[in-house]
């Protein structure tokens, strides 16, 4: 027997990119698990900590002695890899329609990667950006500081608490929660969290726009 969908309301939606509306998990593989051989790291750990960071925050958690300097030029480096690594990054299913869905309706783009990792990574995965973006140069601290959702929300002008976030990684929905704003969890990274609600990718959400200005959100 089909089961109900479950249904979130809320004033403005703000999206991760990375697991959420595009994979890229084949780059970031390959780029952090060289950095992890090089550093003579377990490539296995590395990957259990990365997603949802920004680099030089994972690099920080994973080598806690070594300068920030160090840390800072090491992603700098690797952002610039990651910007020039495209193969393989492809839409997560689902991401064209709901960000069709989503036009006229206040939504916001809210990333660890910087404008131009993020214009790169969006456009290869052949999706449009969304006019208000928060990205890695727009904050002073990592998800999972809520800095990034708070400021989305302050830019498209509704309370954290009429926002429901999108992210695939612990990070990131630790982020949403600390900003008082409910999660929809994407994918099976996001399952081990404790989302809201949980989808396998954005084919199972139906967004519903209100004449209140509401947004309607069936999920499943």
């Amino acid at each position: 027997m089909a089961t109900e969908p479950a249904v979130l309301t809320a004033r403005a939606l703000l999206l991760d990119m990375d697991g959420t509306l595009v994979n890229s998990d084949a780059v970031v593989e390959r780029i952090w698990r060289r950095w992890a051989a090089a550093q003579g790291l377990d490539g296995d750990e590395v990957m259990s900590v990365v997603h949802g960071r920004q680099g030089h925050a994972s690099m920080a958690l994973l080598l806690p002695e070594r300068p920030v300097e160090e840390n800072l030029a090491d992603n700098a480096r690797m952002l610039a890899a990651e910007t020039a690594d495209m193969d393989g990054v492809v839409e997560v299913p689902g991401a064209t329609a709901f960000l069709a869905a989503l036009a006229g309706t206040p939504h916001a783009l809210v990333t660890s990667a910087d404008v131009a990792l993020s214009t790169a990574r969006m456009a290869a995965a052949g999706l449009p950006l969304p006019e208000v973006r928060v990205t890695a140069e727009s904050v002073g601290a990592s998800k999972p500081d809520p800095e990034g959702f708070l400021k989305g929300a302050a830019e498209l002008g509704i309370d954290p608490a009429d926002c429901v976030v999108f992210e695939d990684s612990g990070a990131g929905i630790a982020a949403g929660r600390a900003a008082g704003m409910r999660v929809v969890g994407v994918g099976p990274r996001a399952g081990q969290h404790g989302p809201d609600a949980l989808v396998k990718d954005l084919t199972e959400l139906r967004v519903e726009p209100q004449e209140d200005g509401t947004i309607r959100l069936l999920i499943g």
